[in-house]
This record gives structure tokens, C-alpha cells and sequence, in this order.
């Protein structure tokens, strides 16, 4: 990770003030039109044996983590989105690295996302339902998509960079 240098200083913010808003609205938007257009629970075939589009409301985290925690659950992943947040902007602040900037826009974008549904509704609109025969991953949305792009992003960033 090289460190930003005062040249540096007055672009350090572009790619978070760019990324970060696309993502948000991509995602806020993608939601309104599912739960305004579909009733909860409708699916739409769009390629048969492998896409639907479906309207779910997930009140857990990831998976479904968490379900069960009632009001805690609420507080407790406002506060670790927070957290990470935070996290994420210590290390963009700290890196010149274009790639790794962007993957982290993308992840605060999807975390943003996803913490405006948790403090508006107390959970996640889902949409996005991928699946082999009957075997479905848990329907997701576009700021899902967004933090594991960019995680992977980083990952591999991360993974094969140089070491200085």
C-alpha cells in the first residue's frame, strides 16, 4: 500500500465521491421499482433454470445471519456497517492505489446502500435470485453485488501486488 502524499491530497477523495453516490442510487433506485412494481414474494421467470427476479424483504444480514436477534439485530449491524465505514475510508485515505480505491468505493457504496434500507424498513430489499434446478444462492441486490465486486476486487489487488 503506498501512502498518499500531499500531491496527492486534493484528488484523494474523487473516486469515493464518484463510486460511492453511483452505487447508492443504482442500488435505491433498483429497489424502489422491485417493491413498487411486484408484490413481496413475486417472481418473475427471466432465464428459466438459472435467473428470477424476486421481490424478498431480509431482515438478517448475509445469508440470513442474524434473523432470529429481533431489535438487537438492528443496532448491532448499524453499528458494524458503521464501523466498517469507517475502516474503509482509513485505508483509502492511506492508498494511492487506483484499484484498491475503487474497490473500496464500491464496497462503501453497497454498505451505504444496504444501512439506508436497515434504518428505513429494519431490512434489506432483496431482488436478484440465481439458481441451478432447485438449488438457489440467496437472492441478493445490487449493493450486494457492489461489496463483493469489490471485495474480490481487492482480494486480488491485494493478492498480487508487488510488495514495495
Amino acid at each position: 500500500m503506498k501512502m498518499a502524499g500531499s500531491k496527492d491530497k486534493r484528488y484523494i477523495y474523487g473516486m469515493l465521491i464518484i463510486v460511492v453516490p453511483v452505487v447508492v442510487l443504482l442500488d435505491q433506485i433498483t429497489k424502489a421499482i422491485i417493491s413498487h412494481r411486484l408484490n413481496l414474494n413475486q417472481t418473475i421467470g427471466v432465464i428459466a433454470g438459472f435467473f428470477n427476479i424476486v421481490y424478498i424483504k431480509n431482515p438478517g444480514a448475509a445469508f440470513g445471519l442474524f434473523r432470529g436477534w429481533g431489535s438487537m439485530r438492528d443496532i448491532f449491524l448499524v453499528i458494524v456497517t458503521l464501523l466498517a465505514l469507517i475502516i474503509i475510508i482509513y485505508i483509502y485515505r492511506k492508498t494511492t492505489e487506483r484499484l484498491l480505491r475503487f474497490s473500496l468505493s464500491l464496497i462503501a457504496g453497497g454498505a451505504i446502500g444496504n444501512l439506508i434500507d436497515r434504518v428505513r424498513f429494519g431490512e434489506v430489499i432483496d431482488f436478484l435470485d440465481f439458481y441451478i434446478g432447485k438449488y438457489h444462492w440467496p437472492a441478493f441486490n445490487i449493493a450486494d453485488s457492489a461489496i463483493t465486486v469489490g471485495v474480490f476486487i481487492a482480494v486480488v489487488e491485494l493478492y498480487f501486488k508487488k510488495p514495495n
